[in-house]
């Protein structure tokens, strides 16, 4: 069995450092996914009330026999649930569809700067976890001026910051940012197909004998990153977390530092 390593947030809450990224499976196939991830070692598994599989995360995690205390499960809030009363309603109704008592990370999915309400909406997280409902909270897809004012306005540091990074895209002022505050770098979308295909990454795979997507995901945890790929494919979910029998040496790791070009693949979070 793969034996992940853990990563503190501040928030006294361990983490897997890899984990299994649920995006844009339907609930149906999601259970059966889930189930290949736990066969192959993976534990922490990230999903969205966005993503519409809150539920079918919950049935596979019923239905499996590890216990509760073995699987970390994150979500985050829906983009129509920012405000107080909102968000607490909103994640009422994803801790009912993912039948767990206690969520162990909830995220705020997108900071929505034009709706302006992601200050309130952290103060509702801050509430349900003082009340033991949720173990640790944090954001997803927040700039460096989103993080400045919830950090000035409220009383909580964010245990983790969600983003898009991966070699061609890598936000190393944010990067810089999270470090300097204690929060934890999250990347989705870590194997972006465009950074998989890369001459640099390709000749680091044929060096270790190993994918391009291992490569990326081994640059990840040696950089400190928490990364949840995402695979429908049983061999890859497989390969993907089979990346903690090798390391990449500092030329590997400089070679594919080189490659940031600001690629960014997802929608800006200020145009949300």
């Amino acid at each position: 069995m793969v034996s992940v390593p853990s990563v503190m947030l501040n928030q006294s809450v361990s983490i897997p450092q890899l984990g299994f990224g649920v995006w844009q499976m339907d609930n149906t196939d999601v259970v059966r996914l889930v189930k290949l991830a736990f066969d192959a070692g993976y534990r922490s598994f990230d999903t969205a009330s966005l993503y519409g599989n809150e539920e079918g995360v919950g049935r596979a995690i019923a239905e499996s026999e590890l216990t509760r205390a073995e699987i970390f499960v994150t979500s985050k809030l829906d983009n129509a649930s920012h405000g107080f009363d909102e968000a607490r309603r909103a994640f009422d109704e994803a801790s009912r569809r993912l039948g767990l008592d206690v969520v162990d990370l909830y995220l705020i999915h997108w900071p929505l700067p034009k709706l302006d309400r992601y200050i309130e909406t952290w103060k509702a997280l801050e509430t349900l976890r003082s009340e033991g409902r949720i173990r640790a909270i944090g954001v997803s897809n927040f700039q460096i001026n989103h993080l400045e004012r919830l950090l000035g306005g409220t009383g909580t540091v964010p245990a983790v910051n969600q983003i898009e990074l991966h070699p061609t895209f890598q936000q190393e002022e944010l990067a810089v940012f999270h470090r300097r505050h204690g929060i934890a770098t999250e990347a989705w979308s870590p194997l972006a197909k465009g950074a998989v295909d890369e001459p640099t990454i390709c000749a680091v795979a044929e060096k270790h004998r190993r994918s391009s997507a291992q490569v990326i995901l081994r640059w990840h945890m040696q950089k400190g990153n928490i990364a949840i790929p995402k695979s429908a494919t049983p061999y890859r979910i497989v390969e993907n977390i089979t990346i903690f029998d090798f390391e990449l040496d500092s030329s590997d790791m400089l070679a594919i530092d080189a490659l940031d070009r600001g690629n960014r693949s997802g929608p800006h979070p200020d145009l949300r």
